[in-house]
């Protein structure tokens, strides 16, 4: 009897095991996908080793951040968002959204499309710049992340030819790595921050055309087009290793314009300094949705959102990172409403477009 029970025990210890092994090679095999990218190597790895916001292994913000305020611990904060209440996350139908004929806009025309989310389409000075486009996947897989119904209607094959293709991080809704390898041959070049290059470098973007900055740094692009990398507190990782990758903001001086590309993240005292340093800047794009009072310093918050742009002084304010996805626990709505409440400030001018609409924000 005894050596009955011994060799029962034997037998589930080893299909427990074996349940183990497989599940191991089943994550190795599914996160060494080539849509994860690569973790930054040689030269950039000693580029990024010499950064002023890397320290014992990883980028930092500029102040302390942790990303999960909850008393309840992480690991509690994680369920208890997972299984959360999610009445209200999504329209309860189609969205309406406007299908534009890019290639049809004059190219010379300034003007400015917005995707949903945090993709969009700047025409300024004639050229054409594509931030954060994300038209297949955020998420590395299909059935998380799924857009709104109806607002699933650009692709990349809708692109016109892009100039400047902007990344601001490396997080799956900011970086789909089926859209830009769609547009692979269509970029002219890829601005993004420190470490982001290597995901690009290992999808098959030729060297050259890979414009890799540090906050505080400027690459002038063509003439009289220059980019500034600036900060954003926020974090990256697509994988299993966070904050390899640096996340940031940008400004986009051309010849007759400044345009401030916040990315995402929390308030901090980067947007007052922002604007000290680039006074009149024309247009700024915030984030506004999928934020959470459980990760309040990673994501603006809607008590932070008017505040960060009487700091920045711009002339012109739209919001992103709303109205395709729900990756927080707010309404859908709510940050529309946000932009209402913007809009009620006199001191800002704030541009609220419809998904596909043409905006002249020149006028």
């Amino acid at each position: 009897m005894r050596l009955i029970k011994s060799s029962r025990k034997r037998m589930v210890l080893w299909i427990v095991l074996s349940i183990v092994v497989v599940i191991a090679i089943v994550g190795i095999v599914f996160v060494n996908q080539p849509s994860f990218g690569r973790i930054p190597r040689g030269e950039r790895l000693a580029r990024i080793e010499r950064s002023p916001n890397y320290r014992d292994g990883a980028f930092r913000n500029i102040h302390e951040t942790p990303l999960m305020t909850s008393d309840k611990g992480r690991l509690q904060g994680l369920l208890d968002f997972v299984f959360k209440d999610k009445t209200g996350l999504q329209p309860d139908s189609a969205l309406t959204v406007v299908k534009t004929d890019l290639r049809q806009i004059d190219p010379e025309e300034d003007v400015l499309v917005w995707f949903g989310h945090s993709s969009y389409l700047i025409q300024v000075d004639g050229k054409r710049v594509l931030v954060d486009p994300v038209f297949c996947m955020a998420s590395p897989v299909s059935f998380i992340n799924k857009p709104f119904k109806g607002t699933d209607v650009y692709h990349p094959e809708d692109m016109p030819d892009i100039d400047y293709l902007v990344i601001s991080h490396d997080h799956w809704d900011h970086l789909d790595y089926h859209t830009v390898r769609a547009l692979k041959d269509r970029i002219g070049k890829v601005i993004c921050s420190l470490g982001v290059g290597e995901h690009f470098e290992y999808w098959g973007f030729d060297k050259e055309c890979i414009v890799e900055l540090d906050w505080e740094e400027e690459a002038r692009l063509d003439s009289g087009f220059v980019m500034h990398c600036l900060p954003a507190r926020h974090f990256s990782g697509r994988g299993l290793s966070a904050n390899k990758t640096l996340w940031a903001s940008f400004l986009l001086e051309t010849p007759s314009r400044k345009i401030y590309l916040a990315g995402d993240g929390g308030y901090d005292t980067h947007f007052a300094r922002i604007g000290d340093c680039f006074p009149d800047i024309d247009l700024a794009i915030l984030e506004n949705g999928q934020y959470n009072e459980g990760w309040k310093y990673i994501h603006l918050m809607p008590d932070y959102l008017i505040r960060a742009a009487l700091d920045l002084k711009a002339k012109k304010v739209m919001t992103v990172h709303h109205s395709k996805y729900a990756l927080a626990h707010h309404r859908w709505d709510e940050p529309l409403r946000n932009e209402i409440n913007m809009a009620k400030n006199d001191s800002l001018h704030v541009l609220i477009p419809g998904i596909g609409e043409v905006v002249r924000w020149g006028e």
